[in-house]
């Protein structure tokens, strides 16, 4: 019996060295394929490229900005950063010096959204974020603003972002209460408020609380129909323009 317990024991130890040293073998295979980012800011791409290419690394140019600090055609920076570990294969991210701003930010204020982008394009640089909102001084469509600004001096980034007005804010109302009056003058008072008539249908018969419609009458809505229903609701705040929706008896 003695003897089965060390053959037991025997067997169990081995067992733990052969998963220790799986293990470690695993662990150094991972490990040996791990390399160190080198530092790639200040080189030309070609030397980067044999740089990262020494490590079993890929290189990528990205994007390219002005530089008043870094000359033209030098990578300016990097990621992932150097130092970092990564495994081979890896592709490291640059983004490419252009030197000092040699062209004049144009003026876009004031035109389309059009040809704000075509005068961007044709000086070199590239359309930034491009926002949208509501200025009353301002008519529909065109830039009202822009960054950098025209003729601005030691910009960092070949891109301009762009605000352009859609306008004065539509008008506001309060939804006024018109169930139980004839559509006819409901769509009326609708069209001097500035909003319009949307879907009307016939209101379902046999309603708890609500009148039957009266026999004989027309199935299909007419000027002299009785709003039963409406959406919006009363007293919901809308926009000129927003279509009411009814249903009638």
């Amino acid at each position: 019996m003695k003897r089965f317990f060390r053959v037991v024991l025997l067997a169990l130890v081995l067992m733990t060295v052969a998963m220790i040293s799986a293990l470690t073998a695993m662990q150094f295979a991972i490990h040996g394929r791990e390399v160190a980012i080198p530092k790639l800011v200040g080189m030309a791409p070609v030397d980067a490229e044999r740089a990262v290419a020494a490590s079993g690394l890929q290189l990528a140019v990205e994007r390219r900005f002005y530089s008043p600090d870094v000359p033209e055609g030098k990578i300016m920076t990097q990621v992932p950063p150097p130092g970092a570990k990564v495994r081979r294969g890896w592709t490291v991210r640059v983004a490419q010096s252009l030197g000092p701003q040699r062209v004049a930010i144009p003026v876009l204020t004031n035109g389309s959204e059009r040809a704000a982008e075509l005068n961007i394009r044709r000086r070199g640089f590239a359309v930034g974020f491009v926002a949208q909102t509501n200025l009353s001084d301002v008519p529909q469509d065109l830039v009202a603003s822009q960054n950098p600004s025209a003729n601005a001096s030691g910009v960092s980034a070949p891109k301009i972002d762009l605000l352009v007005s859609l306008g004065p804010e539509p008008a506001a109302f309060v939804m006024p209460n018109l169930t139980g009056q004839p559509l006819g003058s409901a769509t009326l008072a609708l069209q001097d408020a500035g909003m319009r008539v949307g879907k009307v249908s016939m209101h379902a018969a046999g309603t708890p609380g609500e009148p039957q419609t009266p026999p004989g009458s027309t199935s299909e809505p007419n000027a002299a129909s009785m709003i039963v229903e409406q959406t919006p609701a009363p007293g919901q705040k809308i926009l000129a323009g927003t279509a009411v929706n009814f249903e009638v008896r």
